[in-house]
């Protein structure tokens, strides 16, 4: 068998037709990415925008707690939401004089019996050196309490709170003790069964 050089010469039409079916598959499969890759996109969009317009629709909860909350909202709220990543966003505005009327008017602590896991918060300051200062004036009476830093509506208190407490005759005996050291004791805060 002889070779000759034309055995190895490839025709001119085939080698053009070669290259374009190549160029045709990888044309193919861009537009074909491209597509899909803008159908995600749009898919996405879609479901942001879908998802603002519901949480625009729905009602913004309050950040603040109000004083006149039921006990039956606030046990409602507990089934729905864990406390301790709720609790931190509420905040009680009491003014001041509020404070003293209910203080001269309210001697006489109404003692808990509800049983339960409780936490009293002995104050809440927006500096914190306020709530060391409180920290540390509780620790030389024997009570072990602990700062919370807390942001509220772009505020940042610094509450003082102790326990959790389960005991109700400890609980009602700390309650006394805070008011007769003239700290705010009367705020208690149930946070379990």
């Amino acid at each position: 068998m002889k070779i000759t050089s034309r055995d190895f010469k490839r025709t001119r039409a085939g080698g053009v037709r070669f290259e374009f079916s190549r160029f045709r598959e990888f044309g193919l499969g861009l537009a074909i990415g491209l597509s899909l890759s803008v159908c995600v996109l749009v898919w996405q969009n879609y479901r942001e925008n879908e998802s603002a317009r519901a949480a625009a629709e729905q009602p913004k909860p309050e950040p603040r707690a109000s004083a006149n909350a039921s006990a039956a909202d606030a046990e409602e709220g507990a089934k729905n939401y864990d406390f301790y990543n709720m609790l931190p966003n509420f905040e009680v505005v009491v003014p001041e004089k509020e404070r003293a009327v209910s203080r001269e008017r309210d001697t006489a602590l109404t003692p808990i019996e509800r049983p339960g896991v409780y936490v009293l918060q002995a104050g809440s300051y927006r500096r914190q050196e306020e709530a060391d200062r409180v920290q540390a004036q509780l620790k030389k009476q024997g009570i072990d309490a602990n700062v919370q830093r807390v942001a509220v509506d772009d505020d940042v208190w610094h509450r003082v709170r102790i326990g959790p407490i389960t005991d109700l005759a400890e609980l009602n005996r700390l309650r006394a003790r805070l008011r007769a050291a003239d700290l705010d004791g009367g705020l208690v805060i149930r946070v379990g069964d």
